[in-house]
């Protein structure tokens, strides 16, 4: 499934349907959000095209929960999530979301697996080169320019 088509079901048809005030997204960050180097200490800096602006506009949403996803150590994880506040980037929760609990017995148990709604991962299809347009494009036709971006 494209990311787009995962929004449009899983985000915007979700709300409507179920009548949801937020929704939950994932962001891996190497190969999707940021451009690797492969280099312990030494997180890149590098965005893939449009991805700086389309975090932008997300964190400005609030029907739109985002958490990053990513196996970094976490001390890079700090350093990450002050160069994304640095530009502008809030995510609410790191490798979680402990808004959706899961009852034993119940639909959903989210003790070990967190409940997200959009996944951005490379490893699961996700192209960091071209989607990122597209997400953007998308975000303006559904919401305008959100703040001028």
């Amino acid at each position: 499934m494209s990311i787009i088509r995962s929004i449009q079901l899983n985000h915007f048809d979700a709300k409507e349907k179920k009548g949801w005030d937020k929704t939950y997204w994932f962001f891996d960050l190497h190969s999707t959000v940021i451009k690797p180097n492969y280099e312990r200490g030494n997180i890149p800096k590098e965005f893939y095209p449009h991805a700086k602006e389309v975090l932008q506009m997300l964190s400005r949403l609030d029907d739109v929960c985002m958490s990053i996803y990513t196996c970094s150590h976490p001390s890079e994880i700090e350093e990450y999530l002050n160069y994304f506040r640095e530009n502008d980037i809030h995510f609410d929760y790191v490798n979680g979301n402990p808004e959706v609990k899961g009852e034993e017995g119940g639909y959903g148990y989210y003790k070990d697996k967190p409940y997200m709604n959009v996944l951005f991962e490379d490893k699961a299809g996700f192209d960091a080169e071209t989607e990122w347009e597209e997400v953007r494009n998308l975000l303006i036709e559904k919401y305008g320019r959100l703040g001028g971006i």
